[in-house]
């Protein structure tokens, strides 16, 4: 299905989640010399306006990434805060970047990227955003086709420390447990890279699907509940860390603590729950 548009729901308190955690991850892996290859299976546009129709209509920026900069009174100082300043230099103070962008701002130019989008819409987008963009970073690979194929297909990787984002829309009911399936079989092919997998908690609960799918693989799991919508919607976010190298959860856990007060509740899991 194509019907989904990150721009509705950029800068929302799922978003603070991915991204928080996500930098945590980068400064990680991007600590030793040794270059690393990082994929996005679902990249969506890579840059959006907090400010523009979409994220004004559905008032979600406003409950999470912009609640939570009023409460730090501007940008805290930290891996995600420090990479916001590099693209607001060059894109203005109403920018705010997706996951690949944010990528960009923190990877080396002797880094790889590879990014995957299947929606028409945002790879155009996409595209233009990397296209002579003047945040200095490695210059991906942008492939318009279903995330899990291209990722795979391109695994293993030269530079073999990594990292692979896997962030769905689970639009279908069935992708839970295909996202599962695909990260055991990213570990398969490339044992050395790290995975991260972002999940909506709603009323339905069916992310316990996943959980359950990726327990076999000893994984961190991190939680954060917020207040979206009246808690009509999506009650809490997480990400899951798959092969997490050594000093990974302490960096996770400090870079989430930055999340207060829009994230207030959840907390980092030990393990996935039982059926």
């Amino acid at each position: 299905m194509l019907s989904y548009q990150h721009a509705y729901h950029a800068g929302g308190p799922a978003d603070l989640v991915k991204h928080l955690v996500l930098s945590a991850l980068l400064l990680a892996l991007t600590r030793k010399k040794r270059p690393v290859s990082y994929f996005e299976t679902h990249a969506g546009r890579g840059l959006y306006d907090l400010r523009g129709p979409e994220a004004t209509k559905t008032h979600e920026a406003a409950e999470g990434f912009e609640a939570w900069e009023a409460a730090h009174n501007g940008l805290p100082k930290g891996p995600y805060g420090d990479a916001l300043r590099v693209v607001r230099r060059v894109y203005g103070p109403g920018a705010y970047p997706g996951s690949p962008l944010l990528a960009r701002a923190m990877l080396r130019s002797t880094d790889r990227m590879a990014l995957m989008e299947l929606h028409p819409a945002e790879h155009a987008a996409l595209e233009g955003v990397f296209t002579n963009c003047l945040i200095p970073g490695p210059e991906p690979l942008i492939e318009k086709r279903d995330g899990a194929d291209g990722a795979i297909a391109r695994m293993p990787p030269d530079a073999r420390r990594g990292l692979v984002l896997i962030d769905p829309s689970y639009e279908v009911k069935t992708e839970y447990a295909d996202i599962a399936k695909l990260a055991l079989n990213i570990l398969t092919r490339w044992p050395e890279a790290m995975v991260a997998i972002w999940y909506p908690v709603l009323a339905a609960g069916r992310h316990v699907e996943l959980l359950q799918g990726v327990s076999g693989l000893q994984p961190l799991i991190f939680e954060r509940s917020f207040a979206l919508k009246g808690g009509a919607g999506m009650t809490a976010a997480g990400m899951i860390v798959l092969n997490a190298p050594h000093g990974v959860r302490e960096a996770v856990d400090a870079s989430l603590s930055l999340g207060a007060p829009v994230l207030v509740g959840g907390g980092r899991r030990s393990r996935p729950p039982r059926a």
